[in-house]
């Protein structure tokens, strides 16, 4: 539409015709978008973003983006319409209510600042995981490669590995540091580097369970 006239308005029937790989649109706070080309160059994935082909992904956009004034700028040149003022936001198995219910307490959560976290925590934790990476080594190192000293090494190693999991799967949320290239550098550290495996290989299925949770 040319500047300043009113957009032109969908019904959820028509949206729904649009999830297609090369056709796709989706639906944020009740204003319709375009993704069918952009898809491909999304940050998170063409996958990612294409799960929520046709549907209302407004609180799935608020989930997966800190700075979601920086974000839109990135929706403005992909918005082609708006829905319908008798249609309600959310379409077919959504349950209204419980959006709802979900968005409020959401709010109450960042309200109580439980999203906030704390680097000394996490530093903190990463140090007590090398040091148990360290001792496991000194048992075999010091005492040999008996059934005590190795038993007791794995016992150490499972622990501090499991630690690494739940360490890293924080920092692929990049919920530790504020900027988001501090935590992906400290995730390909502790999944890489601790654990021997690609962090990029767990953020592309991760994320897809976040995105569509009980299909993925």
């Amino acid at each position: 539409a040319p500047p300043g006239a009113p957009l032109p308005t969908f019904r959820w029937e028509q949206i729904r015709q649009h999830n297609l790989p090369g056709d796709k649109w989706l639906v944020i706070e009740r204003r319709v978008y375009d993704i069918s080309r952009w898809a491909q160059r999304h940050p998170g994935g063409s996958r990612l973003i294409g799960h929520h082909g046709a549907e209302d992904a407004t609180d799935a956009f608020r989930a997966f983006h800190q700075d979601l004034n920086f974000v839109r700028k990135f929706l403005q040149p992909l918005l082609i319409g708006e829905l319908a003022p008798e249609e309600p936001s959310q379409d077919g198995p959504q349950d209204a209510q419980l959006v709802e219910d979900f968005r409020a307490l959401r709010q109450a959560a960042e309200d109580m600042e439980l999203f906030e976290a704390k680097p000394a925590f996490f530093a903190l934790l990463l140090g007590h995981i090398l040091a148990m990476e360290v001792l496991a080594w000194l048992l075999v190192y010091l005492f040999g490669p008996g059934w005590v000293p190795s038993t007791l090494a794995a016992l150490v190693l499972a622990t501090s590995q499991a630690q690494c999991w739940c360490l890293q799967h924080d920092l692929g949320h990049t919920s530790v540091f504020r900027k988001s290239q501090w935590n992906h550098v400290a995730q390909q550290f502790v999944m890489g580097q601790l654990k021997g495996f690609s962090a990029h290989w767990w953020n592309f299925r991760h994320f897809q369970h976040h995105a569509k949770p009980n299909i993925f």
